[in-house]
């Protein structure tokens, strides 16, 4: 019921005991963040092309 109703969808994860990282894309924008963790610790960041722009992937509406 509530697959459909998520913003966010990953669409690339790797990981191995106690690290990781996950590559989302935001359903409205497009825009792609990567999350990473290592033990506790973790973070998110925008991904970027080359020149600075962030990475948009092509979303269905």
């Amino acid at each position: 019921m509530f697959e459909n109703n998520k913003r966010f969808e990953v669409i690339h994860k790797e990981s191995s005991i106690g690290e990781g990282c996950k590559i989302f894309v935001d359903k409205e924008t497009g825009v792609n963040y990567l999350f990473t963790w290592a033990g506790y610790a973790g973070g998110l960041t925008l991904l970027v092309d080359n020149e600075g722009k962030p990475i948009v992937t092509l979303v269905e509406r």
